[in-house]
């Protein structure tokens, strides 16, 4: 991936993990590893997420950035981007949201505080809700119905779980694909 010409060379980006922060095999560190310029949020406790704290983070990590990011989400990263998009105005190229989990459902982490309800007011920025039709953590449908309600494009991935490390993606070439398709509309 690092030799061949790509829309996501240079490009500012923010990487913002679910919980356990997308450990060393995870595309979204694949990836940061790739592209010098990319930045990962940092987060207190990446296993017991407080959105109120979580948000904070969030805030941290754009005052550090020199450009407006492209935001790159996972899980728990997804409902955080939603959550902080309605409380700022910072200015945001796009966001890349994959594996979006339902509170609702029954494998919703019980560690994780204060993100219900999810906000439904169209984002401000471009985006894309990525899904697979068997995710554990939420369904095509709900992906959809977030899509809809942000304004974001979407994207099902096929069968590959909860687009993690566990789903044996790798580097996950057509996720970046997805992700380029995206900065390529912007």
């Amino acid at each position: 991936m690092s030799g061949r010409s790509s829309t996501t060379n240079g490009v500012v980006a923010l990487v913002v993990p679910g919980i356990g922060n997308s450990g060393p095999d995870h595309w979204q560190t694949l990836w940061e590893q790739r592209h010098l310029r990319w930045q990962r949020v940092r987060q207190r406790d990446w296993d017991r997420p407080i959105c109120e704290e979580w948000l904070q983070g969030l805030d941290a990590a754009m005052a550090r950035l020199s450009a407006p990011p492209v935001l790159i989400a996972h899980s728990m990263g997804c409902l955080l981007v939603v959550h902080w998009a309605q409380r700022t105005q910072v200015p945001v190229r796009a966001a890349f949201l994959v594996a979006v989990p339902d509170p609702a459902g029954p494998l919703f982490p019980t560690a994780a505080q204060g993100f219900q309800p999810v906000p439904s007011d169209r984002l401000r920025f471009p985006s894309v809700v990525v899904a697979s039709s068997d995710d554990p953590f939420g369904s095509v449908p709900y992906a959809r119905r977030c899509a809809t309600d942000w304004g974001s494009a979407f994207a099902e991935a096929g069968a590959v779980g909860h687009i993690n490390a566990s789903s044996g993606l790798g580097d996950w070439p057509a996720g970046l694909a997805l992700l380029e398709g995206l900065l390529k509309s912007v």
